[in-house]
């Protein structure tokens, strides 16, 4: 009760959290706004029936389960973002960039907010394509270029306007806005699953055992992942002659387990959803090439698969060692301390020091991503067990991917608020 008390006597904070709770519920009444012309009782059942799409639709906050003016959420802005930081490695002018600071990271937005338009102009025409080609009944009519172009053009317009609010939160209010809007979209889902696993518990007792592992699987993935984000390892350095009378000053460096956070499991559910979507579409073309790609995507990367399973927890560990590589720099940082007249115990200045964070960095990635690659895919892992064992579907109530969305967004807000209340309290004394 202290703490919430002075959380609100803090003028900003109290501010900044107000704004950042006012934009996430601006968001949920854009997620209710229907695009008009649609057959929404039609898009219902196809999100029930496909996991993929229902699973888009958790990230968006179940938008595009209402066929809202935000339909596609932040997914173009997110594919916009990967795109970029892919060619940052590519393009030395653009490398050079990220490397400006402050400065060159605005560049680098911008550069991130242009691509998001056409690739959400797409995206928009693919996803409508997509819930017509996997209804009986149209959803829209996609033939007619009067109703398209402007259903398109309001999805567009309403990504771009999820990207503005999302990086006003960034500015003003807690957080990143981005992860924010996105872990908002998850929690809103939580009472709907939880009411209707209990309607079907009380229609059936055999349905309690589903209900009761999925609330302990999501007790433990929950503690495990708090663990793991919270993991550091501490490299021991010392500052020559920089305590009381010259003495040498202990200190440490603090290297995460999980360094790359909730990034990996964005990007890869991103990247995921492209071919499994694209095999939907695909394998209702009149094209026997386009139908035999649709045929392939459609077999071999659903949820339930093996192959899908692999490629996932492969490509979150790809995404782990490609993030960390691109936000932490080792020779940066073995300059940094050499410059403060630091070293580590046991290891030379310079090229050592720098080889030896890269290894211990290493290390650390390769662990945590095993993690919370383990951690997407246990929960889809344990609900084909299930199936195969005739006991019953089971979920997660907060998927393994969407987990480490929640705990990330959870932890970073603490920090971000006792941050606040400690620059309160100094400011308060002087």
């Amino acid at each position: 009760m202290n703490y919430l008390l002075q959380i609100w006597h803090s003028k900003d904070l109290r501010n900044k959290i107000l704004f950042t709770f006012g934009i996430l519920i601006l968001t949920r009444l854009l997620a209710q706004i229907t695009i008009p012309g649609a057959n929404t009782s039609a898009l219902q059942v196809i999100y029930a029936q496909n996991q993929l799409l229902g699973m888009f639709s958790m990230l968006t906050g179940g938008s595009a389960e209402n066929f809202s003016i935000i339909l596609m959420g932040l997914s173009p802005y997110i594919n916009a973002s990967i795109i970029v930081q892919l060619l940052t490695v590519i393009i030395p002018k653009w490398e050079n960039l990220s490397k400006e600071g402050e400065q060159g990271r605005k560049t680098l937005n911008q550069y991130t907010r242009y691509l998001t338009i056409p690739i959400a102009f797409i995206q928009s025409y693919g996803m409508l394509a997509l819930l017509n080609s996997q209804s009986p009944v149209p959803i829209i009519d996609i033939h007619s270029a009067n109703i398209i172009i402007p259903v398109m053009i309001t999805i567009v317009a309403g990504s771009m306007l999820m990207m503005w609010l999302g990086e006003l939160i960034s500015e003003k209010g807690l957080g990143n806005g981005v992860s924010l809007l996105i872990f908002a979209g998850i929690i809103v889902g939580i009472p709907g699953f939880v009411g209707q696993s209990l309607a079907l518990a009380q229609q059936s007792s055999e349905q309690l055992i589903p209900l009761v592992i999925s609330i302990l699987m999501t007790l433990v993935f929950t503690v495990s992942a708090i663990l793991i984000t919270e993991g550091v390892r501490n490299i021991p350095i010392i500052y020559a002659g920089r305590g009381v009378r010259g003495k040498s000053v202990n200190s440490a460096l603090p290297i995460r387990i999980n360094q790359a956070g909730m990034i990996p499991i964005i990007f890869a559910v991103s990247v995921m959803s492209f071919p499994t979507i694209l095999g939907s579409f695909f394998k209702n073309s009149t094209n026997d090439t386009l139908k035999a790609i649709g045929a392939f995507f459609d077999t071999y990367l659903q949820q339930s698969n093996w192959q899908y399973l692999v490629l996932y927890f492969i490509l979150v560990m790809a995404f782990t060692f490609f993030y960390v590589s691109i936000t932490f720099n080792p020779e940066q940082v073995a300059e940094n301390i050499q410059k403060r007249g630091g070293y580590i115990p046991g290891i030379r200045p310079g090229k050592q020091t720098a080889e030896y964070l890269d290894k211990v960095s290493s290390r650390l990635n390769l662990f945590g991503g095993l993690f919370i690659a383990f951690l997407a895919i246990a929960p889809m892992i344990i609900s084909i067990i299930f199936s195969s064992l005739n006991m019953g579907s089971t979920a997660n109530i907060v998927g393994g991917a969407s987990l480490i969305i929640v705990v990330g967004v959870v932890l970073e807000l603490f920090r971000q608020v006792n941050a606040q209340l400690v620059m309160h309290d100094y400011n308060k004394l002087y």
